[in-house]
């Protein structure tokens, strides 16, 4: 058995997230307490009580999402004696996840982390105004193809690029709205199944978020960091990085760079990866991992049963 642990990124997060590990596991509140003193913020009851909008806030979403994985990495090594750097062959995480998989493999500390995703979540936001930009996902056409749809909605004023190769057949376009619903009106001449407009309110992984980096180059110099106890798949390179300037580089690099999920889950399966376990909320890249590579045995870990079943097999 070879695992990789997999972190999600926006999208995933839910009302009522982290309630039955706070309720179960010490260890699991513990977590939550420790990101809520770290933010000066009771984010843990935006999480559990909502309401949806203010935990779909960016600057609320990142944080939390982060500190739920964490919970459950805390509940394994606590309560069931197992550390993740002694299970995994490699993490990685989507967007945001990726700091979620740096925190797991001992890069920054939980706090600091926290702090990185507020700063993050604040400054993607901050990056174009609110309706400027967008994103929407495209059913049915393969990153290599896409350029071809992408072109036809840039123009001098507008700009539109492949944000995220998610699978094959799920690409995610980000940048100026007019651009990105071009993209909705005429992806059909280009093949598309469907192209559907995010609820997101900002174009993620994008060249328009390059202000954002510029927060992250500077938030990311100033925050203790050290080198990967566990090999990480880094999103914008879809290979492993181990060092800490390696892995710095790529989060600053990944705030306007497209996420390389397809190569990264690619790349799992020629290093002869098993087992993929998705530690957190939601299910999204557990099923993106099983359509991509079926011989993947993919599934997602966040409730007490869950945890559970998963600390028998390991």
């Amino acid at each position: 058995m070879k695992y990789a642990f997999v972190f999600p990124g926006q999208g995933s997060q839910f009302v009522g997230m982290g309630k039955e590990l706070s309720e179960n596991f010490k260890s699991a509140k513990e977590v939550y307490e420790e990101v809520n003193e770290a933010l000066s913020q009771d984010l843990f009851k935006i999480m559990v009580e909502g309401p949806e909008s203010e935990l779909t806030k960016t600057a609320n979403t990142q944080p939390a999402l982060m500190a739920h994985s964490m919970a459950v990495i805390r509940v394994l090594e606590k309560e069931f004696g197992i550390k993740l750097k002694d299970k995994a062959s490699y993490v990685a995480g989507h967007s945001l996840g990726e700091y979620t998989a740096a925190c797991a493999a001992g890069v920054f500390s939980l706090a600091d982390t926290a702090r990185l995703l507020r700063t993050r979540g604040e400054a993607m936001q901050q990056a174009v105004p609110l309706g400027f930009g967008g994103m929407a996902a495209v059913l049915g056409v393969s990153f290599k193809d896409i350029d071809a749809l992408v072109e036809a909605c840039n123009d001098e004023n507008n700009l539109c690029v492949a944000a995220n190769d998610n699978s094959d057949g799920q690409v995610v376009l980000s940048g100026h709205m007019a651009a990105i619903e071009k993209a909705v009106a005429v992806a059909s001449e280009f093949g598309a199944k469907r192209c559907v407009k995010l609820p997101v309110s900002a174009p993620f992984h994008s060249p328009l978020m390059q202000p954002a980096a510029e927060v992250m180059a500077k938030a990311l110099e100033e925050v203790e960091s050290h080198s990967a106890q566990i090999p990480l798949i880094a999103n914008v390179t879809a290979q492993v990085e181990s060092s800490k300037e390696d892995i710095i580089k790529n989060l600053i690099k990944q705030v306007t760079g497209t996420v390389r999920w397809r190569e990264s889950v690619n790349f799992m399966k020629e290093e002869g990866v098993t087992d993929a376990v998705e530690l957190g909320a939601g299910k999204v890249l557990t099923n993106i991992i099983k359509r991509s590579q079926p011989e993947i045995h993919a599934i997602s870990v966040g409730s007490p049963s869950e945890i559970e079943e998963l600390a028998k097999n390991l």
